[in-house]
């Protein structure tokens, strides 16, 4: 029988990509963007246990991204399922009208795929990772499959940068900073983790929590309204960042314990190992 390669596979850009170590920053990045959203934002602050498990609501946000990505198709089909059937109970209330919603509507889905997909896109080309445009374009088209998990079309997905761009420029009048949108900011600028972690905030918020802010598009920054890093600044930081992560030698990374991407390359061989170099031609 062939092997299961997943939704992508090692020959696809998402496979390189979201093996890049900018990804991290590029989670946060999204993160802000997503608490732009009017009732996307109501929906995580009435329904999310992130002020009582800060890392535990990140770290499984992680798993679902890396999963999808590096996991059996079954394994994939499967979070999404999970993911739907949770989404299906939930309900929200809309601030400013008081009417009740469900939060697995096709827009709120359609605009926390695009806020993800969008960061981690610029975010990692910012850092450095060598993408071409095309490359970019074959990368959101492959993650229309990641939309349909949750239960989008496909074909209603942005499946280029001119598609997506062209969603922002209709959404972006609806968007704005709410008072859940502050307090999304405020949290993921200063989280509230257990004390034996509050040594490493001070770190964090220079180099994690105001470096993914200062990543978002401009018109975003706007909408906030907070000064970021100065372009410039926040571009050579990310570089920086990512080629220290990228320094690291390899056989310290194999000390850490096996993860999904791991597993993959176990289940399909060492010629799996994700790599720039591995990029379909573009």
């Amino acid at each position: 029988a062939p092997l299961d390669v997943g939704l992508f596979g090692p020959d696809s850009v998402t496979w390189q990509l979201h093996a890049d170590p900018a990804m991290v920053i590029a989670g946060f990045t999204s993160l802000f963007l997503e608490a732009l959203h009017p009732r996307a934002v109501a929906a995580i602050v009435q329904n999310s246990n992130f002020r009582s498990d800060p890392l535990g609501r990140l770290f499984r946000t992680a798993d679902y991204v890396a999963l999808t990505t590096y996991g059996t198709s079954h394994q994939a089909r499967q979070a999404g399922a999970t993911v739907r059937s949770i989404h299906r109970r939930l309900r929200a209330t809309d601030p400013r009208t008081g009417r009740g919603f469900r939060i697995d509507e096709p827009d709120l889905l359609l605009w926390v795929h695009c806020a993800e997909v969008s960061s981690f896109l610029d975010v990692t080309r910012r850092a450095g990772f060598p993408l071409t445009d095309r490359q970019a374009d074959r990368y959101l088209a492959e993650q229309r499959r990641g939309a349909a998990l949750v239960g989008l079309h496909e074909d209603e997905v942005p499946g280029s940068r001119a598609e997506l761009a062209a969603y922002f420029a209709a959404v972006q009048s609806t968007l704005r900073r709410t008072d859940d949108a502050e307090e999304i900011f405020r949290f993921l600028r200063w989280m509230p983790v257990p004390a034996r972690y509050q040594p490493l905030m001070p770190a964090y918020s220079v180099f994690v929590a105001h470096l993914a802010y200062s990543l978002l598009p401009d018109w975003a920054i706007d909408l906030f309204g907070r000064e970021p890093y100065p372009s410039g600044g926040a571009t050579m930081l990310v570089r920086t960042l990512r080629s220290g992560a990228l320094a690291v030698p390899r056989w310290v990374r194999r000390l850490a314990p096996k993860n999904h991407l791991g597993q993959a390359i176990e289940r399909l061989g060492p010629d799996a190992a994700p790599s720039p170099a591995r990029l379909p031609p573009g």
